[in-house]
Order: structure tokens, then C-alpha cells, then sequence
């Protein structure tokens, strides 16, 4: 029963949460934003209805098979963005050519935002019923606007009207306290007095569990792993010539990097890959890794270094943590929420030697890799079920403001 809401009745106890799954349905990319629409999808199971705004029928439809299955998919791809068959395109016109209705649920339990909606979908937040429960977003970061000429130009052109598209919805559930705090902020700069309540629910993570295929076989070499996107905010140009004084001076080690490329803003960062494995630097880069290929990665390294300038929230940190393995990373914003509790080395600074430095020190010092390692194991992590459970929890409070 949604709190406040025209629909407190019955039928409202049992009706589906609808789930916005616009992008996410039509891309198998694993970028931290789809993860998490296909852990809270997973999470919440059958009490939930993955929705999609259809541009080609000009309305809002639940999932069809073909995008059920992208979101089923256990293989990963290079390609960010959403792929529509050409059926799918002709399909969708004729129904629009004929008049077919595409109603969606109702009553329904409210309806999540979980991505970074594109503008035609801002544009239709208003089309839903109060029958269909509260609207809430999942907010995720400002990046955009904090490091504009670290952020794919598109994407910063478009995020001012997304963020002012947030004020329709009935409730933001930001993922840490700072980035709560920078939306709010945004919001009071902007003026803005009737702005919907904005929460921190963190994430959840993927409960630990032994890969699905074998690490590689046990070395003598330590292997130094970095799970995250190759782009420029996530400073791997810095990871990589901090690597390189190392191995320079004789230091024995390998570099795993685990990500999917950005063209738009990590080919300078691709193009030093390039140059240090060509010169025969013990670094490998894995571009299209499935759940079973990242958790054998983190099985097989000595510790993980999450070198990135800014995050929303910090996934692989806590991930790291969860399997034991200690993790570098910058003492600041969310990135400090995320390595509360222990288990990480918390860095003033992630330029190039700095963080040589730090990997050095681990390096030389199993001691040290141990008492971190013993300290994330200690530690308790959400799990998405959890998220899930506070998530609808808190909505369950809120009244539709339209």
C-alpha cells in the first residue's frame, strides 16, 4: 500500500512495481548504471514489471521478449549504446499506424527510474497515472556538471535538463550522501523551493560467491587489478604511468584492467595500453567480461586499485572489499562512504605518483595486504535484496505529487 496515495486499497497491496528499463533492455553492456537496473530488476523479481518507452511507438509498453532477453543475457558486448532490431522498429510503427493501445499496469505500486533517462523519456514522466503509484529515481552522480571536460560532451550538454527533469518525480533516492548533497545543492542554487524529497539508499553488491571458471593458475607475481570503464574520469592514464615507474625500476607485478572502453573520452588512455604492452609490460586489458570473468579476476589478484577522480557510489570498491581483497582508492566523497569500515588505503591524491607509491608500499608489505584483507572480510555488506527491501520501503511513504 503506497502511503498517501488515491489507491490505498487492496489491489494495490499485490500490484507490480513498473521498472524503467528504456536503455538498459536494449544494450548487454555492463556499465555500472545497467548493473545496477539489472540487479534491482533481479532483486525485486516478480513483484516488479520492466517498462520501456518505445520511441518507434510513440508510448510507454512493457518489455517484450527480445528485450528480456538482452537483459538475461550472460555474455556482455562492446556496445553501449541501444541496439533495436529492425522488426522490433517496423513492429512497434504498425501499432502506432493503427491506433493500438500500450496500456501499462494499473494500479501499479509506483514506477522506478533506475537509468539516466534520455530527454523523450523526460519528457513523458507526467504520463503516468496517479493510479500507478509514486515516481522515483534512482540519482547516481553529478560527474557531468563537476568534470565537464572529463565527460562525454553530449552527456553535459543534456544533464542540466535532466536534472531539472527530476523535480516531476515524487522522490529521488540518491545512492550516497554526497551525492545526495550535490543534487540538493543544484537544486537550492538553482532556486528551486518545492523540490521532491531526496534520500541516501547506497547500493547493494553481488553476495561473494567462487567463480564460475577457473583463475588463473597461482604466481609468484603479484597481480594489481582494476575493475572500471576506460574514461578519463576514472584516471587510468595516471594507474598506467604509475605502473610503468614501477615496472621501470625493476618491480614485479602484474596489471589486470577489467572495462569498457568510452571513445569518446578514454582513447588516450587506450593508446598508453597499446604502448606499454607493445613494449612488454606484464599488463593485460579485458574489454568484455561477464559476472563469472570478474569474479575469477578478483580471485586471482593480490589487491585492486580504483584509481578514478570522482564516483557517484564506487561499485568495485565494495566489491574488492566483499571478496577479500584489499583496495586503493581516493579519500573523498563517495568514495570514502564506500570504504568505511576498513579494508582499503585511502589516497589524498591518485596522480601517477601517489599512487606508485601506495602500490609500491602493498607491494613489498604482505603483512599489510593481509591485516587489510582480514578487515574487508570482517566487514557486512548490503546485498540488493536489502537495497530493494528500503527502496519500496521508502516509496510506500510517499504520496504522488503531481
Amino acid at each position: 500500500m503506497i502511503s498517501g496515495s488515491p489507491c490505498q486499497n487492496g489491489d494495490l497491496m499485490s500490484a507490480p512495481l513498473l521498472l524503467d528499463l528504456s536503455h538498459t533492455s536494449h544494450t548487454r553492456a555492463r556499465t555500472g548504471i545497467q548493473r545496477v537496473a539489472r540487479s534491482l530488476r533481479s532483486a525485486l523479481g516478480e513483484s516488479a514489471t520492466g517498462i520501456t518507452y518505445d520511441p518507434y511507438l510513440g508510448g510507454w509498453r512493457t518489455l517484450e521478449s527480445w528485450e528480456v532477453a538482452n537483459l538475461d543475457a550472460v555474455a556482455p558486448t562492446s556496445r553501449r549504446s541501444a541496439q533495436w532490431p529492425l522488426t522490433a522498429r517496423v513492429r512497434s510503427r504498425m501499432r502506432r499506424a493503427i491506433g493500438r493501445d500500450s496500456r501499462l499496469p494499473a494500479p501499479a505500486a509506483g514506477v522506478v527510474f533506475p537509468e539516466i533517462f534520455s530527454a523523450a523519456v523526460g519528457a513523458r514522466l507526467g504520463g503516468f497515472a496517479k493510479e500507478q503509484g509514486p515516481r522515483v529515481a534512482i540519482f547516481h552522480d553529478a560527474i557531468p556538471l563537476e568534470l565537464p571536460e572529463l565527460s562525454p560532451p553530449k552527456t553535459v550538454a543534456r544533464f542540466p535538463s535532466y536534472l531539472r527533469e527530476l523535480l516531476a518525480l515524487d522522490g529521488i533516492a540518491a545512492v550516497s550522501d554526497d551525492s545526495r548533497g550535490r543534487l540538493s545543492e543544484y537544486w537550492s542554487w538553482l532556486g528551486i523551493r518545492n523540490a521532491p524529497p531526496v534520500v541516501t539508499i547506497p547500493l547493494g553488491i553481488e553476495r561473494p560467491a567462487s567463480p564460475a571458471r577457473p583463475a588463473r593458475e597461482p604466481s609468484d607475481v603479484p597481480v594489481v587489478l582494476s575493475v572500471g570503464s576506460i574514461e578519463a574520469r576514472k584516471n587510468h592514464l595516471a594507474l598506467l604511468e604509475a605502473c610503468e615507474q614501477l615496472w621501470s625500476r625493476g618491480v614485479r607485478f602484474r596489471l589486470h584492467l577489467v572495462g569498457l572502453p568510452r571513445a569518446e573520452t578514454g582513447r588516450a588512455a587506450l593508446a598508453r595500453i597499446a604502448e606499454l604492452r607493445a613494449a612488454g609490460r606484464a599488463l593485460q586489458h579485458d574489454t568484455q567480461a561477464d559476472d563469472a570473468a570478474v569474479a575469477a579476476a578478483y580471485a586471482a589478484c593480490t589487491f585492486t586499485v580504483y584509481p578514478s577522480l570522482r564516483e557517484g557510489f564506487g561499485l568495485p570498491v565494495l566489491e574488492s572489499l566483499a571478496q577479500g581483497k584489499p583496495c586503493l582508492c581516493l579519500n573523498r566523497g563517495a568514495l570514502a562512504e564506500s570504504a568505511r569500515g576498513g579494508g582499503c588505503v585511502l589516497l589524498e591524491s591518485v596522480d601517477a605518483g601517489a599512487l606508485a607509491g601506495a602500490i609500491e608500499h602493498l607491494l613489498a608489505r604482505p603483512d599489510d595486504i593481509a591485516r587489510l584483507g582480514a578487515e574487508a572480510k570482517r566487514r557486512l555488506f548490503r546485498s540488493w535484496s536489502d537495497y530493494a527491501r528500503e527502496l519500496t520501503g521508502w516509496m510506500r511513504t510517499l504520496s504522488p505529487r503531481r
